[in-house]
């Protein structure tokens, strides 16, 4: 299978982490995104909102970290992988997750961090307000289990932690979260691929810090 990404990109990582956990192994084809190689024609063939992460199986291409997560545990995780389990109530609560990664967790890390990160601009304090909205949700939902979404790890936990992590390129305070402190420690102890996802938060960190020089 071929996975275009950045190893810069949580959604990217979210994959690789999954992947990880499945015993799948992908081809990696770097995507430079900052020198906009995702808009080359070849690319743009492949997946024509040109973003990554991308994956091609045997000829079957998908976009969109949380779809392909899903797509590559219904095809090769067994009938009972607890990571997206059949029952239809566990599976909603794990999906609620995960569109809450895409539209609270990580999309408050976009418009809040990721500015400072591009075009070395400070803080928006209406925009981090969302961050701290989102991980004061997130406290919530952990309130009750160890995982995001029940009692083991699921693709939301590994969604959630690759999106988590990368706040940590500035510093972001996650022990005023005493769930999320929690949870983080030992999701970072019980996720396959841990080591490969803070490669590319240590990688983005050291762009940053260079970036403001």
């Amino acid at each position: 299978m071929d996975f275009y990404y950045h190893p810069g990109s949580a959604p990217c990582r979210s994959v690789m982490m999954t992947a990880k956990a499945l015993g799948v192994d992908l081809n990696l084809k770097f995507v430079n995104v900052l020198e906009g190689e995702q808009l080359k024609p070849e690319f743009v063939q492949l997946n024509p909102q040109h973003t990554i992460p991308t994956l091609v199986d045997n000829g079957f291409i998908i976009w969109e970290s949380r779809a392909i997560m899903i797509y590559l545990v219904e095809k090769y995780g067994k009938d009972d992988d607890s990571l997206y389990p059949a029952d239809p109530q566990k599976r909603a609560v794990i999906n609620q997750r995960l569109y809450f990664d895409m539209g609270s967790m990580f999309e408050s890390f976009y418009q809040a961090i990721f500015p400072q990160i591009r075009d070395k601009t400070p803080a928006n304090p209406e925009a981090m307000l969302k961050v701290d909205k989102a991980f004061g949700l997130l406290n919530t939902f952990l309130e009750e289990d160890d995982f995001v979404a029940g009692a083991s790890l699921t693709v939301a936990d590994i969604a959630i932690l690759s999106s988590v992590s990368t706040f940590e390129v500035v510093d972001y305070d996650i022990s005023q979260y005493p769930n999320v402190a929690k949870w983080y420690e030992n999701a970072k102890e019980v996720t396959p691929g841990w080591e490969q996802n803070w490669e590319g938060v240590v990688l983005l960190k050291k762009f940053m810090q260079s970036n403001r020089q």
